[in-house]
């Protein structure tokens, strides 16, 4: 629970990756929290462990609530990619991000075409570059190689997706002029 706390103030690109990776943990352990104490709670030091089994059972009952237990992510997880969005908007019509523009317009036909590959299914364009690199996140846990192309693609998203999380800092706290 600090590690998301810390990043949701630090970086909200790798807050909402771990948030991801969270969701897949408490479905791993079938949002049970027996199985949440013995698999990932037991695995922290005793004084953390009451705190930690508060946060993962609110966390799983949301999931239950909202339907998101086989698959999807907490309305808490779409609320940042909805403000992400909003912010991405902003930065496209102003005339101040020409790095911005440059960053997003490099992404885009990589973006198109994860797009593509997923069979054109609904989502804006930032929830397919978070599904990508989260897809990397997994790919290196499991120790698997990528491609030279995937590489190239995922370094285009992820430069992109640190701008605009260094954006989103600002904007928190009223820093960034639009």
């Amino acid at each position: 629970m600090n590690i998301a706390k810390q990043l949701r103030n630090k970086n909200i690109a790798e807050y909402l990756l771990y948030m991801w990776q969270t969701e897949d943990i408490l479905r791993a352990n079938h949002c049970d929290i027996d199985q949440l104490r013995k698999n990932v709670i037991a695995q922290f030091p005793a004084s953390e462990q009451p705190e930690l089994e508060r946060w993962y059972d609110d966390l799983a009952n949301m999931m239950r609530a909202e339907g998101t237990t086989e698959h999807g992510h907490l309305q808490i997880n779409r609320n940042v990619i909805l403000e992400l969005d909003e912010l991405h908007a902003r930065l496209l019509s102003s005339t101040k991000f020409p790095f911005y523009n440059a960053a997003y317009f490099k992404a885009l036909p990589f973006i198109v075409e994860l797009r593509h590959k997923n069979g054109g299914k609904e989502e804006n364009e930032l929830e397919t570059c978070f599904e990508a690199l989260y897809g990397l996140l997994l790919l290196r846990l499991q120790k698997k190689t990528v491609s030279p192309e995937t590489a190239t693609a995922l370094n285009s998203i992820s430069k992109f997706i640190a701008m605009l999380a260094a954006y989103y800092e600002q904007d928190r706290q009223g820093e960034l002029e639009l």
